[in-house]
């Protein structure tokens, strides 16, 4: 061996370079999270503005499956605008419905009794049965 063979290998192993699938890309290839098993660009807009409107049907955890799956969208903002819409519409509204819900659940379990005073009794559901005279045991 000589050292003008060792001098003919290219040390970069892709010798296309950067064909955009890399992790350090700055703009993904693939709208989805699964990548070229994924869907196509056509097919995840009609997908992404599903998951978007049917979040409004009171199934706001749509939205959260919009952005995980959409999640190269929605990480990298010069990517695919026509989707990115859909996608960071969804992010919004599964914030707000997640800030809702929590402010909801948490008003009830620390407040309590001590917030509501004697309208707790008819807001709690524990005591339903007890008050319709369906338990067996009064």
């Amino acid at each position: 061996m000589d050292g003008s063979q060792s001098n003919d290998r290219n040390p970069n192993p892709n010798p296309r370079g950067n064909n955009g699938n890399s992790i350090t890309s700055s703009t993904p290839v693939w709208p989805t999270i699964d990548g070229p098993l994924g869907l196509t660009e056509d097919d995840s807009l009609s997908y992404a503005r599903k998951f978007y409107q049917f979040g409004f049907a009171l199934l706001p955890f749509l939205w959260a499956v919009n952005c995980f799956y959409f999640w190269p969208v929605l990480r990298h903002s010069a990517s695919f605008p026509r989707i990115r819409h859909y996608v960071l519409g969804s992010a919004v509204g599964f914030a707000v419905f997640t800030v809702v819900l929590l402010s909801w659940a948490l008003t009830f379990a620390i407040g309590g009794e001590h917030l509501f005073g004697s309208v707790w009794d008819k807001l709690v559901m524990y005591n339903v049965a007890e008050r319709l005279g369906l338990t067996g045991w009064s």
